[in-house]
């Protein structure tokens, strides 16, 4: 699964638009769209956005490891 169908699936975990999710990382929605649709690579400030963010924090070790400690609130959305 490469980054942006991570992007998707944390954003479908979440129960979010497009838009709402482009929002909360303060990204144009073209941007986001462009993202989950493979157009153009995520870059590193957006991987910080999304593992700083508070309701996203949960799935950093997924999104840059492929791995989960739940012990440690870290989960897959998957």
């Amino acid at each position: 699964m490469n980054l942006g169908e991570k992007l998707r699936a944390i954003r479908q975990a979440e129960h979010l638009t497009q838009r709402q999710m482009a929002t909360a990382v303060a990204l144009s929605l073209d941007t986001y769209k462009n993202y989950e649709l493979v157009r153009r690579p995520v870059g590193a400030p957006t991987l910080l956005a999304v593992s700083q963010h508070p309701q996203f924090s949960k799935y950093t070790l997924w999104m840059m490891a492929n791995q989960t400690a739940p012990a440690a609130g870290q989960v897959s959305p998957v």
